[in-house]
């Protein structure tokens, strides 16, 4: 009776073992993962998005001065 259930445990720790179903589920976890890292990074106040942003009022305010100095 034992070694019957010795068997069957080891038969199916084997079988867990060699599955593989879970593995791309956790790699497409992070590759998610990674992908909304990323997106912060590059969406947020100090990131790239933030950045092209602040030039561009800069840009704007620079040409907004210009115009109102013209028109004088």
């Amino acid at each position: 009776m034992m070694t019957k259930l010795y068997i069957q445990t080891m038969t199916f720790l084997r079988q867990l073992k060699d599955d593989e179903k879970g593995v791309t589920a956790i790699e497409y976890g992070l590759i998610a993962v990674a992908m909304a890292v990323l997106l912060a990074a590059a969406l947020g106040a100090d990131g790239f998005i933030g950045n092209l942003e602040t030039a561009f009022t800069n840009v704007s305010n620079t040409v907004s001065s210009l115009n109102s100095g013209a028109g004088s």
